[in-house]
């Protein structure tokens, strides 16, 4: 008989798309109102984000260690989503970039405090043998939200004619959709919390799991550190004669590319297990990032990087899959944690690595070093970590 995905996992991803709705309305016009109704420079960007996915990071841990150690998830995931959906439409009345700090901040505040309890509950409520479906469903989700995000903002700001600052305080009401979603529709079984806590002395002996993970974190970093900001795809784009029009309809392309394949790659993570697609997602990569460096030509570029949008697909719903496979669910909360602050601090060097190796010695190089390094994790991987 084919097992159905619970309703909290299907609520998760609604919960999931709407907030990447809301925040997708935001993001892509915030560089404009910071530099042309604000009058701060790239500098208070740079800052401002920087300081905001940082915090994102460090949150997620002690978020997951907190979890575990209540052996609740779902009041953090609503916490979390509460303060970011308070805190986004507040950047529509600043008036002066140092507000924007604070308003992005409890933003990413949120996001720091529900991811790692999300991911965990997801885990919970969900039978093992369709975790990648139900990892997948909700990335797709989440992804289906950032294509349709920009698309309210162009749709408000050029037929509309609502200003920047009315878009950003217009982002409340998915918001508020998904506080409402979460207080109706996200259930935390009450079986699976006191399973948990009867299983946590049990866990703490685990050390074989234990090393298996640390194994993933260590190969994970690495394959991060050759996987830099997908802005300089769009660079790359540019570069080959692409117009702006065309970047931004690549861009929702490239997005609804990402939001069919996590769903479709989920159902073959419990096909093929979430081991074998993890390899197969980073090899995928250090395939299409090596093409990078090689092709020319418009339209080669172009095609290619649709093609990039399938290792989303690939490999996320696999990671999260796998974090569930060998972590005890005591400690899946602390895993998730560090699984993301893991990606998110990485991911910094990442990108100032790629853009430094670009401007001295171009790009061909940039991308050849992404894809050397995404297929010495993938091996690393593969060949330090057990079935």
């Amino acid at each position: 008989m084919k097992k159905k995905l619970s309703t909290t996992v299907i609520a998760l991803g609604v919960v999931s798309l709407l907030t990447d709705l809301s925040s997708e309305m935001i993001y892509p016009l915030l560089p404009i109102f910071l530099t042309t109704v604000l009058n701060a420079g790239t500098i208070a960007l740079g800052l401002i984000e920087g300081i905001a996915e940082l915090t994102a990071s460090i949150l997620k841990i002690l978020s997951g260690y907190l979890t575990d150690r209540t052996g609740k998830r779902k009041g953090l995931v609503f916490a979390g989503y509460t303060l970011s959906t308070l805190s986004k439409p507040l950047i529509g009345i600043a008036t002066a970039w140092y507000q924007v700090l604070i308003f992005r901040f409890l933003d990413r505040t949120g996001k720091g405090i529900r991811t790692s309890p999300r991911d965990a509950l997801i885990g919970d409520v969900t039978e093992g043998r369709i975790i990648g479906r139900a990892y997948g469903l909700h990335r797709a989700m989440d992804h289906a939200g950032a294509v349709i995000g920009p698309l309210v903002a162009v749709y408000l700001l050029k037929f509309v004619g609502l200003s920047i600052r009315s878009i950003f305080l217009l982002s409340v009401i998915p918001g508020v959709m998904v506080i409402f979603t979460l207080k109706f529709f996200v259930k935390e079984r009450e079986s699976v919390v006191k399973k948990r806590e009867l299983q946590a002395k049990e866990d703490e002996s685990s050390t074989s799991v234990q090393k298996d993970f640390y194994y993933f974190l260590v190969a994970l970093v690495i394959f991060t550190l050759g996987n830099s900001t997908d802005a300089f795809l769009i660079l790359r784009l540019t570069e080959e004669g692409i117009n702006a029009s065309t970047v931004v309809f690549l861009w929702a392309a490239f997005h609804t590319v990402k939001m069919f394949t996590n769903y479709i790659g989920g159902r073959f993570v419990d096909h093929f297990g979430p081991r074998t697609m993890v390899f197969l997602g980073w090899l995928f990569y250090a395939g299409v990032y090596l093409l990078f460096a090689l092709v020319e030509g418009k339209t080669y570029v172009l095609v290619l990087f649709l093609i990039y949008g399938l290792y989303y697909g690939i490999s996320e719903p696999a990671e999260r899959a796998w974090v569930y496979r060998i972590v005890p669910s005591s400690k899946r909360g602390r895993a998730f944690g560090l699984y993301h602050a893991s990606v998110g601090v990485a991911s910094l060097p990442a990108s100032l690595i790629f853009g430094i190796i670009w401007k001295y010695l171009g790009y061909n190089y940039a991308f050849a070093c992404g894809g050397l390094l995404a297929f010495f994790a993938s091996v690393f991987y593969i060949k330090s970590t057990k079935n």
